[in-house]
């Protein structure tokens, strides 16, 4: 049988459901979920390999200026041993990194005004049963991206509070468990069958749990917020997802855009998650992409959500330039 592997994004809704309809497409053996610092050493693990790998599928994984000249050559190398590589994805990309991908002749499936489960649905869906079109529609939702223009024709497709419903205790489940991947894999399993988010065992009560937990630290949250020009931000001080805490900054400060930053003294960086609200008129994720990588970090994302990896003694500095840049 052939070996054919799925490595996918782990921290949000869209990484999973993309990881589960390219997993059902294709009845692909092994699942393997990454966050974007950890991508590369991932990549470098399979191009190492002495495993025979007959596809790859690598989705909802976007690329920084710092990283994406090594993951086209990561790219080509496994490609280089006779594996058909195929990347989807929804993020900025650059002309060079196109062009390079052309030439390792990997296989790009690539647009920014479609969420990557979308995509990968659009692609497959002669290979996926009708039920995977809720994958795709939970993906578009919790992206923000249910109005685009394939999105908007698969969402109203199913009654929204159930569509909210189970794509809300998805995205509860991904974040009280980023710390176990084994958990996360069974999720995708699940998923593939063509079952629903409350048919994972075990995954609505941690839902549950986590559904508390950010009830418990909203007003530890609100109190942490300093106010800028343009900008709001808060450090990560309490065990949720940054995704989620700076949502809540964002719409407790009013402001174009928000942040929150998080110390991981194993790497001597600060994490940070960035959002913009509609009246943000800079493109967040270049933006970040530009400063991050001028200040020796990484980021990049979407015009209205991004993250970054900035060096400890940077932040202040990453902070002070992205307020001057938005413009509200």
């Amino acid at each position: 049988m052939p070996e054919i592997v799925v490595m996918s994004h782990k921290e949000d809704v869209d990484g999973l459901a993309s990881a589960a309809l390219a997993k059902a497409a294709f009845d692909a053996q092994t699942v393997i979920l990454s966050d974007y610092p950890a991508l590369i050493p991932k990549l470098e693990k399979l191009a190492s390999s002495e495993k025979k790998i007959d596809s790859l599928f690598i989705c909802d994984l976007g690329l920084s200026k710092k990283n994406e000249q090594r993951f086209v050559e990561l790219l080509a190398k496994i490609a280089g041993k006779g594996t058909k590589v195929t990347y989807i994805d929804h993020h900025d990309i650059s002309k060079e990194t196109v062009a390079g991908l052309k030439k390792a002749k990997v296989t790009l499936i690539h647009t920014v005004k479609e969420c990557t489960s979308v995509q990968v649905y659009r692609k497959y869906k002669k290979k996926l049963p009708e039920s995977a079109t809720f994958l795709a529609a939970m993906g578009a939702l919790t992206d923000y991206m249910e109005k685009k223009p394939a999105a908007a024709k698969l969402v109203p497709r199913y009654d929204r509070q159930f569509l909210m419903l189970e794509a809300t205790s998805l995205s509860y489940m991904i974040s009280a468990s980023q710390k176990d991947e084994d958990f996360l894999v069974r999720i995708v399993d699940t998923l593939s069958k063509g079952k629903y988010p409350h048919d994972v065992k075990g995954g609505f009560e941690l839902a549950e749990k986590y559904a508390k937990k950010v009830a418990n630290a909203v007003e530890s949250i609100r109190s942490g917020i300093v106010k800028l020009d343009n900008l709001a931000h808060a450090p990560s001080t309490v065990e949720l997802s940054s995704s989620m805490v700076v949502n809540f900054v964002l719409g407790s400060s009013g402001k174009p855009a928000a942040m929150v930053y998080k110390l991981k003294e194993d790497i001597g960086s600060y994490v940070v998650s960035i959002r913009g609200s509609k009246g943000c008129k800079v493109h967040l994720g270049r933006l970040v992409n530009d400063i991050a990588s001028n200040l020796g970090g990484s980021g990049g994302g979407h015009d209205k959500a991004c993250g970054a990896v900035i060096p400890k003694d940077r932040l202040n500095e990453f902070v002070k330039t992205l307020d001057s840049k938005i413009v509200g």
